[in-house]
């Protein structure tokens, strides 16, 4: 459950507006060479990896600093439950965008910058997934270091629902690179349709985190179930 809920996760943030936007992209950058599907589809997978391999480390240097200062860990393992609830709702608040804050866009996707990362040629591509990864807008945020983050520490996993979510917030792009390399028209229909999910997905996960966040103040601070 734990590991659906990590994939889960990155997908929603993959389709988040911020987070979306940086795929973009990356999409457009991976398509240069539309030509050669296997480029397209190697630079995807690479792009994946570079995600991955991100949210990993920090899976790894966020939980390891927890479980090695004790009155952290004890304070969690004691209040985790009586956080978790207020934490879930404002994250839901922020997928329905009745919260709003703004970190500012991704405007360091600028010619400069692109050019250094046409250079590295499909390697690039890992090297995008890196830098999209740690470009933290607030649902990005809120999922990673709020829902993930909170799952990672309850299953004790450093590495592999950091890397599942990872994975999660790559998946349109894989998908549009696989498009990309065998129909240009799909990819077009492609993203429509995934507009159109990300509204709805956004939606039924923010009321499921409310829901679930309300239960957990119900239960857990004021002790009424």
């Amino acid at each position: 459950m734990g590991m659906w809920m990590a994939l889960w996760f990155g997908i929603m943030t993959s389709i988040s507006p911020c987070p979306l936007a940086t795929n973009i992209a990356a999409v457009s950058y991976i398509g240069r060479r539309v030509d050669k599907a296997g480029y397209v589809l190697s630079a995807g997978l690479l792009y994946m990896l570079g995600r991955m391999i991100t949210y990993a480390v920090l899976g790894i240097l966020l939980v390891s600093s927890i479980q090695s200062i004790p009155p952290v860990a004890n304070f969690l393992q004691k209040y985790m439950n009586m956080l978790l609830g207020p934490v879930l709702i404002i994250i839901g608040f922020i997928l329905l965008d009745i919260i709003t804050i703004d970190f500012g866009g991704i405007g360091f996707f600028g010619d400069a910058f692109q050019s250094r990362v046409e250079k590295a040629g499909i390697w690039g591509a890992g090297f995008l997934g890196i830098v999209f990864a740690l470009s933290f807008c607030p649902v990005s945020a809120a999922l990673f270091f709020g829902s993930l983050f909170s799952l990672a520490i309850a299953h004790g996993s450093k590495i592999i629902l950091p890397s599942l979510f990872g994975i999660g917030t790559a998946i349109p792009v894989l998908v549009f690179a696989f498009l990309l390399a065998f129909s240009t028209h799909l990819a077009g229909n492609a993203y429509e349709k995934i507009a159109v999910f990300a509204l709805w997905a956004r939606r039924l996960t923010a009321s499921v985190f409310i829901l679930v966040g309300l239960y957990y103040c119900l239960k857990f601070l004021f002790n009424w179930l």
